[in-house]
């Protein structure tokens, strides 16, 4: 699937790699195009590794650029990731946004684009992070800790899961009888505005943007 449409070259350009539903690219897309983000930014391309990602149809509403690449056509995680960073430089794109994408980022990915890749976490960083922290694996884990609270945060990416410096993050209390589901909905929200307030950060005061 590819969609394409004018760009605007005063823009910073963004890069967002999805696997499923799309909801934080929907609160980002909603940000550049009237919102926080209305005059500084533009999603460039849009990318994932499923072929049926609804991310895929919500880029294709806004009339965005997207497209889907399948791991399968490539021998070993390398290959594949170098083909992303050619899309994405191919497009323009200055920063990388990683939207619920499920698929492994390799050291070359990161040095290609190095101080520009950044992503969204449903807990509070350092706590709840790594290999296999995703989706309710995270928020049946925080409710199992006993933790009295728990949010999201948005982070750079380095070479190990969740481990890059933290640069946004919001609280969220957890309440009794609390599910991995009940806790969820009630941080997604919380994902869907600080996403789009870190970019604006980055962008506002220069963090790590090269070129």
């Amino acid at each position: 699937m590819e969609t394409k449409k004018n760009d605007n070259p005063d823009k910073v350009r963004i890069g967002v790699l999805v696997s499923g539903g799309g909801t934080n690219l929907q609160a980002i897309i909603d940000s550049c195009e009237s919102g926080i983000l209305k005059d500084i930014a533009e999603i460039a391309a849009v990318i994932s590794n499923k072929a049926d990602a609804y991310a895929l149809e919500r880029a294709k509403k806004h009339g965005i650029y997207s497209k889907f690449i399948d791991r399968k056509n490539f021998q070993g995680n390398a290959a594949f990731c170098q083909e992303i960073a050619k899309e994405l430089k191919s497009r323009g794109v200055k920063l990388i946004c990683l939207a619920g994408y499920l698929c492994m980022i390799t050291p070359e990915l990161i040095k290609e684009f190095k101080g520009n890749i950044i992503n969204i976490h449903p807990a509070l960083l350092p706590k709840f992070g790594g290999k296999g922290m995703y989706g309710h694996n995270v928020h049946e884990t925080v409710l199992k800790s006993g933790d009295k609270e728990s949010g999201a945060t948005v982070h750079w990416v380095n070479e190990i899961y969740d481990n890059g410096e933290i640069i946004i993050q919001k609280r969220v209390s957890v309440i009794p009888n609390d599910t991995p589901e009940s806790l969820a909905k009630r941080i997604l929200p919380v994902e869907h505005q600080i996403y789009p307030e870190a970019i604006l950060k980055i962008i506002k005061e220069g963090l790590k943007i090269k070129g």
